[in-house]
């Protein structure tokens, strides 16, 4: 019986580690698949349906690319063409790390 608890309670640490460390990912990515992935797709190329039928520009784009940090943060806190403002959604420290989670789709 001693053997079996021992057993048990040895499975369960470690479906308990596999677990977080399965689902684990940074703020800033979630945050981006909640809010940005829809239009502007996976890895940032507006590949999804609303991103194409919005004609969102992919980070691929020129002006896109030469846009700096400042420029996307000013984009994402009052909205840019159909794109809807988030200052009122997120915090500034969440618009600031979801664009540069967006910003390493650049290559």
């Amino acid at each position: 019986m001693n053997h079996m608890v021992r057993y048990a309670g040895a499975a369960l640490v470690v479906l308990m580690l596999a677990g977080s460390t399965g689902f684990a990912q940074s703020s800033s990515e979630a945050l981006y698949k909640a809010k940005c992935q829809m239009c502007h797709g996976e890895k940032g190329m507006a590949d999804s349906p609303a991103g194409k039928s919005m004609k969102v520009k992919p980070i691929s784009d020129p002006d896109v690319k030469k846009m700096n940090e400042a420029e996307m943060v000013e984009a994402v806190k009052n909205g840019m063409g159909k794109m809807q403002p988030y200052k009122d959604k997120l915090t500034d420290a969440q618009i600031k790390d979801v664009v540069m989670y967006f910003r390493t789709f650049l290559k």
